[in-house]
């Protein structure tokens, strides 16, 4: 792997002010020597090794298999960010290695550990990649907009909704996977923040309703309650109604995403009170006083998983990307951000080198707790103060990625129709009617409230 060239210029000045944040030019030295740490996870371009994945799943590794598609997102953003494309042929191999048979992000490898949020975080990267314009993949290989559009089509077949909890997705997609009775809040988040997007990019509204329709359903088992708390699911056996209150910050923080996008393509009051209720508690659930992200659920005692170590990381960047598709939430989140990121720089001080990164970044030191989801998230953080030159982007602004309806083996009856002149006003009127009919179909579900472990 090459080194970047602002890396070259860092590398063997370290000193108590390894990380600094003071201008546009230093935040870029900066990433990329997070850039560097991170990557040194990384195996997968080394002889005998696979593409695409970080060590894993367990018991090879700690890393299941989604998280690669969350490097390669995060890799994604920093060469939007900072310009610099010193890893861009590693994700390209990463990217178009763990594709699947079906073009659609559904190795058969990867079976025992597949989900459906599993799937639509390297769907979602392949978006990112279509939204910044980062290099297109060779003519005879799938083009990131099919591949997002190929995960999109996968997750709408009916045969992943089906009528228990009157809807929604399951968390797993194989039925011998242990969730598969679990309904949450990412599996369906991940999919309404596909729809969203793509509805924006290629302006049409057929993905607008999927969206809205899955938003919905969210809101209408609770997991998003009055007081736009965000809740991680529940198990189909009671009708999802016991709820595992566990608050986690990649819940509210892909929520918020595509609720800014869709306010953006459809720039409907609806969306844009959603989106202000669900940032306004999430900024005080996640960064609490101290303006320092936090993870609630279980940071407290040190009871995060080795997934939770790398979920500040998209929080920041897709409260980034919120603050650029959605301007009038800049005021409140740049700020906080930054605040946070300066937090998070000063804890990475560990391992032989001395400036590995941990978790807990309010603390003020390093915690010991090394990984790749810890470099992840301060590498966005980092990497999300730049401006970006450009995007999110969509195939009228510039956006060059091309699309394919049927991407992922989709049948005819799901191939989505050219947009008309009245298709993006039509999105507006559609989500009141839809939020009209939720409240309907959702009325008589019981909310009991408890707790509930996976």
């Amino acid at each position: 792997m090459r080194l970047g060239a602002a890396l070259l210029l860092v590398l063997g000045v370290v000193n108590a002010e390894t990380f600094p944040l003071d201008t546009d030019d230093n935040i870029r030295r900066s990433a990329a020597l997070l850039a560097h740490d991170t990557t040194v996870f990384y195996k997968g371009n080394l002889s005998g090794q696979i593409p695409g994945i970080l060590p894993g799943p367990p018991p090879a590794g700690p890393y299941f298999w989604w998280q690669g598609g969350a490097l390669w997102g995060t890799l994604i953003d920093y060469w939007h960010y900072t310009g610099d494309p010193s890893y861009n042929e590693v994700i390209m191999q990463a990217m178009m290695h763990q594709v699947g048979e079906r073009k659609n992000y559904e190795p058969a490898n990867y079976t025992i550990s597949l989900g459906n949020d599993d799937q639509a975080f390297w769907g979602m990267a392949a978006m990112l990649a279509a939204e910044v314009n980062f290099p297109n993949p060779p003519s005879d290989q799938p083009q990131w907009l099919a591949l997002a559009q190929a995960v999109f089509n996968a997750q709408a077949s009916p045969e992943r909704h089906d009528s228990e909890c009157n809807g929604g997705m399951r968390w797993q997609i194989p039925r011998t996977n242990n969730g598969y009775n679990y309904k949450n809040t990412i599996a369906n988040g991940c999919f309404f923040n596909i729809g969203a997007r793509l509805a924006r990019f290629t302006g049409n509204s057929t993905y607008a309703k999927y969206a809205t329709d899955t938003w919905d359903w969210v809101q209408g088992v609770h997991y998003i309650t009055d007081k736009w708390d965000v809740y991680d699911g529940a198990h189909i056996e009671d009708n999802c109604t016991s709820i595992n209150r566990a608050q986690f910050s990649y819940n509210a923080a892909v929520l918020i995403q595509g609720a800014a996008f869709m306010w953006n393509f459809t720039e409907s009051q609806v969306w844009k009170d959603r989106l202000n209720g669900l940032l306004d508690r999430s900024l005080k659930v996640f960064f609490r006083d101290d303006g320092v992200a936090y993870e609630p659920s279980c940071e407290p005692g040190y009871t995060c998983t080795t997934d939770m170590y790398s979920f500040k990381g998209y929080l920041h960047r897709w409260l980034a990307q919120t603050s650029l598709v959605a301007p009038f939430t800049a005021d409140r989140i740049q700020p906080i951000l930054r605040s946070s990121t300066e937090a998070a720089v000063k804890q990475c001080t560990g391992g032989d080198n001395g400036r590995e990164c941990g978790f807990a970044w309010s603390s003020g030191k390093f915690d010991g707790k090394i990984g790749a989801g810890q470099q992840m998230s301060v590498l966005a953080a980092v990497t999300t103060l730049l401006d970006p030159p450009n995007g999110p982007l969509t195939a009228d602004t510039g956006g060059t990625s091309k699309g394919d309806p049927n991407a992922g083996g989709a049948p005819p009856d799901r191939v989505h129709r050219p947009i008309t002149t009245g298709d993006k006003a039509g999105a507006g009127i559609l989500t009141a009617m839809i939020l009209a009919g939720a409240a309907l179909t959702f009325g008589w579900m019981s909310w009991e409230g408890k707790d509930a472990t996976v």
